[in-house]
């Protein structure tokens, strides 16, 4: 609040005490201040009242009527309605316009363990629960051994199994009380697969979709271990998954293919993985073959330095990153690879470019054709080619369909129900007039186009800056992909490439990616590869967070991260090229690179 100004004046800046506001109307008529007097002039007694009030019963005049209202203090209003819910579930506008007014802090009296002092006065072996909660689980483990009461010894026995499963699987580093909306997904579903192998449930059919995301070759055996006890509890573990060393583990391998979009579909094996070695497959043929380790590298141009990162578990990290070279980041879970590059080096070098799997658009009318800029060009042809203006070969513009506004679909409201979404009835989903779709190109209309594939839409168009961004699309291995399927579709990985071929044109770029490998079978990160490298050799500098060993081996340049994850990692264990790293005997990473 402005103590120079009077309430008349508007000396409250709360956004819900406005002059003239609902609130602002309600103190002013309350009769219990002076709305003249400057909040400065304003007695102890005053101002705890305005701020702190208790709810009370106010007489307001409403239409000329007399109406009974309850006035509370402005910090008492503002807390029960801001502070005391949780924020993150109010309209992000709110949240905006709320956030300046509120600072977050622990609290003084529990120092933000949230319990009571009565809990905290309760303690084991010298720790309260809090503390407990707050310890690396690899810690914690050795803190439990430690209780020796026989009274506590089933407790003590189901809780360091249920910890070892977190071990087991490379996430020694978490603490029990980190909040699960800063994990990752592949830390999230570990942490699920751990629940229910705590669990006593059996006969259970389990899906797993590419649980090996984030994981360091090290910690891939650990979690084949926990799906293996899963099965061998009785239940029945189903697993899509691209990482060999997984693969190899399975006790029956359903491979899919022969290749993507309309090419794929079919089952093309069925079988051990003995069998899938034999088998004239994509996935069969990369099972027997490993890519060779670089042995030219780039010379780098200059250097990108990083200076006393000392962020979370990074300890006091100083590192260069070389320019005009491919370089990957590497180490086990929890080592501080996404601290040091995401957090660290992007806030000391704000001009990277971060190509990741975040949403590009969630509005369905966002596709592939209008992200990278295709629709533009798409709509000039139809239109030199009919004489006509380009706006009507928009659904977002005069071509669209009027009964669905180029949606496609129409929502319905179902009283208290969510809405209904059917196809619409006029365009049959195509999105456009009739009168649009009898224009032509070639023989196709736009609606023809936009179901082309990128594979489909190479062979149709000869248009050169249209051809262009299509082939880095299929550069990118997706050539499955329709023109006209909505990005809210599309899979993280999916998101990440596409964002990755908008940019293949460009130089002197420093760009930043965190596993682009995720989703991507054996037989399309030659070609991601063969894309990192011609970014390199336009003159841009490609940073890389990876675990895949392949990506590994053929980098110019390695900073594996480390020794371990959480408090035993944040350390730079190995700076170099990937064949010196065969030598540094030290690095888990080396370990499985020379196998």
């Amino acid at each position: 609040m402005d103590k120079s100004k009077s309430l008349k004046e508007g000396a409250i800046l709360l956004p819900d005490y406005g002059v003239d506001s609902w609130d602002w109307n309600l103190i002013t008529q309350s009769g219990l201040f002076d709305i003249d007097k400057k909040l400065a002039d304003y007695t102890e007694a005053e101002m705890a009242q305005l701020l702190y009030g208790k709810p009370h019963k106010v007489e307001m005049q409403v239409g000329g009527k007399s109406v009974n209202f309850t006035l509370e203090g402005i910090i008492e209003k503002f807390s029960g309605k801001y502070i005391k819910r949780d924020i993150k579930t109010r309209p992000e506008r709110t949240q905006k316009m709320v956030e300046p007014f509120i600072t977050n802090g622990p609290c003084r009296l529990c120092r933000g363990a949230r319990l009571s002092q009565a809990a905290l006065n309760c303690k084991i072996n010298g720790n309260h629960i809090a503390e407990l909660s707050s310890m690396e689980v690899g810690r914690l483990i050795e803190v439990i051994k430690e209780i020796k009461d026989p009274i506590a010894a089933p407790m003590v026995k189901a809780l360091t199994e249920r910890l070892q499963h977190l071990v087991n699987i490379g996430l020694e580093y978490l603490s029990l009380d980190r909040e699960t909306d800063t994990l990752s997904g592949g830390e999230s579903q570990r942490v699920k697969m751990v629940k229910h192998l705590s669990g006593s449930l059996v006969d259970v059919v389990y899906i797993f979709d590419e649980p090996s995301v984030g994981l360091h070759p090290r910690d891939v055996h650990r979690l084949n271990e926990l799906l293996q006890k899963l099965r061998d509890k009785g239940n029945t573990v189903l697993v899509v998954e691209h990482d060999p060393d997984v693969i190899q583990v399975a006790d029956h391998i359903v491979d899919v293919g022969p290749l993507a979009g309309s090419r794929g579909g079919t089952i093309v094996y069925e079988g051990s993985f003995s069998g899938l070695l034999l088998a004239d497959t994509l996935t069969g043929n990369h099972m027997n073959q490993a890519m060779p380790l670089k042995d030219h590298f780039r010379p780098a141009t200059g250097k990108l330095s990083v200076v006393d990162a000392s962020l979370h578990n990074l300890n006091h990290v100083n590192v260069d990153i070389p320019t005009g070279v491919f370089t990957v980041v590497t180490g086990v879970a929890g080592s501080g690879k996404s601290t040091l590059i995401h957090e660290v080096f992007l806030q000391q070098h704000p001009d990277a470019i971060v190509i990741d799997q975040s949403a590009v658009g969630v509005s369905t009318r966002s596709n592939p054709a209008t992200y990278t800029g295709i629709m533009d060009d798409v709509r000039k042809a139809f239109a030199s080619a009919n004489k006509v203006n380009a706006g009507l070969f928009s659904f977002n513009s005069k071509g669209a369909c009027e009964n669905c506004q180029g949606l496609g679909v129409v929502y319905t409201d179902v009283a208290f129900l969510d809405s209904v979404k059917t196809t619409c009835e006029i365009c049959g989903g195509k999105r456009f007039k009739e009168e649009v779709l009898a224009y032509k190109l070639g023989d196709k209309s736009i609606a023809d186009v936009l179901e082309m594939t990128v594979e489909q839409a190479l062979a149709f168009f000869d248009i050169k800056e249209v051809v262009r961004r299509l082939q880095a699309m299929s550069d990118v291995g997706l050539d499955y992909l329709t023109l006209g399927q909505p990005l809210s579709t599309l899979s993280g990985g999916e998101l990440q490439r596409i964002k990755l071929a908008s940019e293949l044109h460009k130089k002197g770029s420093i760009y930043v990616m965190d596993e682009p490998t995720t989703g991507l079978h054996m037989s399309d990160i030659a070609h991601l590869l063969a894309i990192m490298n011609r970014l390199v050799d336009a003159g841009n500098t490609v940073i890389v967070i990876e675990h895949n060993l392949d990506v590994i081996r053929n980098a110019d340049w390695i900073i594996d991260m480390g020794p371990e994850g959480g408090s035993n990692g944040g350390k730079v264990i190995f700076e170099g090229t990937p064949k010196q790293l065969l030598s540094a005997k030290h690095s888990l990473t080396s370990k499985y690179l020379s196998r």
